[in-house]
């Protein structure tokens, strides 16, 4: 299972660059949970070329993950927003109860909603 969400997240990087027909088969397979019988069925091929066209798009969807690393990449910055985000909140808190340091809690407070803008645009 754990492989098949990792197919589909690449699938949401790399979708475009398979054709119409490979992305008809990958989304009634993944998205639509069709069995290779039912594809086959109303694409009008055997069930066979289903199960081929559905390995063909997950080699091409894993090679351009190796070249390119944009799921790897967009990965590790929503982390990196987080855990930037944990920070702020952690500080923020610990001033939360002292007096003259409303400019520093303004300037976290500022940086915890741009980390959630950050987060968001994602």
């Amino acid at each position: 299972m754990e492989k098949d969400m990792k197919i589909a997240y690449l699938y949401d990087f790399y979708g475009e660059i398979l054709s119409e027909k490979q992305q008809l088969v990958f989304e009634m397979y993944y998205n639509d949970d069709c069995s290779l019988g039912e594809i086959a069925e109303q694409i009008g091929i055997s069930r066979q070329g289903v199960r081929d066209c559905v390995k063909r798009c997950e080699t091409s969807l894993s090679q351009m993950e190796q070249k390119l690393g944009l799921a790897a990449r967009f990965e590790e910055m929503t982390e990196d927003i987080d855990r930037i985000k944990r920070s702020a909140v952690f500080v923020f808190e610990e001033l939360a109860d002292r007096e003259g340091c409303n400019e520093i809690k303004q300037k976290i407070d500022d940086i915890i909603k741009t980390a959630d803008v950050l987060r968001n645009k994602f």
